[in-house]
Parts: structure tokens; C-alpha cells; sequence
């Protein structure tokens, strides 16, 4: 009996946590989330492993709150993905723009952001396009209260513990009841 040819050593990928960040303040906030879970949930390369509830905020813009804007819903999806970070953004950009998200205004009003804020614990600014961990996620509420309900024990690489830092965040987030 011969044995089969080895061949080639294939290298095989195990895969990478990732944090993912979602908003919306245009038209059906909360169905626009959840399509945006499920179309995450479709792509080849990722597993989403657990999504938070839904958390309302206000807009906030460079200059801080803006009440005239429509408030946010937020909510934070755990992943573990095949995906290289920045193809990972790329999907989550594809996504995006089946949802309508129009580019216009930076820090604009939009039917969904869908963000990389994490990624295996990686700290890297090397490429423009992603800047890991997500900057300015270590100060925002509205990330770090859903990431804190879903894993206590998180951490953001280079800010600690991401329960403590929903903590001190200052902009109101509070727990979205569906009234429809």
C-alpha cells in the first residue's frame, strides 16, 4: 500500500477576533442594524459570534451634541473573521453601501456606519485606511457601553479595561426600548 504525496504545506488561517461598532440615526435606525448584522452574517470569512442591544444616543458631531440631529442607535457586534483587517473594513463598507450610506459629510448624519474597532488586539496606524484599535473608540460611549455588555472583560489595546472606560465616557448613551 503507497501512501498518498504530501505535497505542498499549506498554511491555514485560524481566524481573529474582531469589534465591530454600528450606527444609525436615518430612517429605520433599529431595521437598518439588524440588516446590516445579518448581511455581516452572510459574508464569507465571518462569524458573528454576538451582538449587543440596542443603546440611543445623540449625534455627535466635532464640535460635541448635536440635538438638532436625529439621535443614534448603536449596538456592537463580536466577530471572529478570516478577513484581513482591511479587507474586513472593505466588507463592512460593501455593506454599507447596499444600505444606502451616502458619503457626503464627514461626521454626517447616515442610514449606517459599521466600524473595525478592534482587531485581535492589534495597535497599528501603519495604513491610513484603518487605524487600529479605531481612534477616538476609547472615549465614546456609545461603542464601549454595548462592547462592556457583552464582554466585562474586554480590553482596548493601549486604553485598559473596556468597562472602565464606558465608565468615565461622557457622552449619555442609555438602553433603546423597541415602542413600535
Amino acid at each position: 500500500m503507497s501512501a498518498a504525496p504530501i505535497g505542498k504545506p499549506v498554511r491555514m488561517r485560524v481566524g481573529e477576533h474582531a469589534v465591530l461598532a454600528l450606527g444609525s440615526n436615518l430612517g429605520d435606525r433599529a431595521g437598518t442594524i439588524h440588516a446590516a448584522v445579518d448581511a455581516l452574517r452572510a459574508e464569507p470569512g465571518i462569524d458573528v459570534r454576538a451582538v449587543s442591544p440596542l443603546y440611543e444616543t445623540p449625534a455627535l458631531k466635532p464640535e460635541g451634541i448635536d440635538e438638532e440631529a436625529p439621535a443614534y442607535l448603536n449596538a456592537v457586534a463580536l466577530v471572529h473573521t478570516l478577513l484581513e483587517p482591511l479587507a474586513l473594513l472593505e466588507v463592512a463598507n460593501a455593506v454599507e453601501d447596499r444600505l444606502g450610506r451616502v458619503r457626503e459629510e464627514h461626521w454626517g448624519d447616515r442610514t449606517i456606519d459599521i466600524d473595525v474597532v478592534d482587531y485581535g488586539g492589534i495597535v497599528s496606524d501603519d495604513d491610513p485606511r484603518i487605524v487600529l484599535p479605531h481612534p477616538r473608540a476609547h472615549e465614546r460611549a456609545f461603542v464601549l457601553v454595548p462592547w462592556a455588555s457583552l464582554d466585562p472583560e474586554a480590553q482596548l489595546p493601549g486604553y485598559g479595561a473596556v468597562a472602565d472606560l464606558a465608565a468615565r465616557a461622557t457622552d449619555p448613551v442609555r438602553l433603546w426600548e423597541d415602542r413600535s
